[in-house]
């Protein structure tokens, strides 16, 4: 599933995101590729470590902890400690395909999905597309600042070079407690439809509750906590 989330961040936290990573000391992005990725990757970050980054960090899952789409979407055990990059003109990142493991601390990550938050003004640079390879074809991506992209971390991607301006943007990853991408999909699709069930008949309908149950019961199949 290929997930636009929009407003993730208000502009307000756009604003104060930026204003704070203008401040950082910005490093090789290859710091945080695996060997292959390494050699296709031509961009900056800030480092992990940085307490500016783990500040930002700390918004933006509190901010995802309070998106219902992004909740629903991924139904998330483990989210990875969101980091930040910059590609400048002339950077790009080539095709390839995200670690399947991730290390925060003592804690091991298996990369479901993959998030890509945009915190640059798509009109500021160009270039920069995020595309992503699915079995329906590549996808460009390029959103407003405060919007989230989300999609499963197997797929391939990539980012296009920037011909004009910088582009800079917070990147993480999510383990579900539901691994499997057609699964999370299929429960996606039955929230959705409750959800909008519930607003034309109550939460107490018949209907509204057997679907309801049916979810749960899906998820307690599924899940993995």
């Amino acid at each position: 599933m290929l997930l636009h989330i929009e407003g993730v961040l208000t502009p307000g936290q756009v604003a104060s995101a930026t204003k704070t990573l203008a401040a950082q000391t910005w490093v090789d992005g290859k710091v945080t590729a695996g060997e292959q990725s390494a050699q296709a990757k031509r961009n900056l970050q800030v480092p992990e470590d940085a307490p500016a980054a783990r500040e930002l960090g700390e918004m933006i899952l509190g901010a995802l902890g309070r998106n219902p789409a992004f909740v629903s979407a991924a139904l998330p055990l483990r989210v990875f400690p969101p980091l930040f990059n910059r590609y400048d003109a002339g950077m790009a990142f080539d095709t390839h395909v995200d670690n399947a493991i991730r290390f925060a601390g003592p804690l091991r990550f298996r990369t479901d999905l993959s998030a890509t938050l945009f915190l640059s003004d798509p009109a500021d640079y160009d270039g920069g597309e995020l595309i992503v390879e699915d079995a329906y074809g590549e996808h460009a991506i390029k959103l407003a600042a405060g919007d989230m992209i989300l999609y499963p971390a197997s797929s391939l991607h990539r980012v296009a070079p920037i011909t004009r301006g910088s582009r800079w943007a917070s990147f993480f990853w999510a383990q579900s407690m539901v691994r499997s991408d057609e699964q999370r999909t299929l429960l996606w699709n039955l929230d959705n439809a409750i959800q909008a069930l519930t607003l034309k008949v109550g939460q107490t309908d018949p209907e509204v509750v057997s679907l309801a149950g049916t979810y749960n019961n899906l998820l307690r199949m599924w899940a993995d906590v």
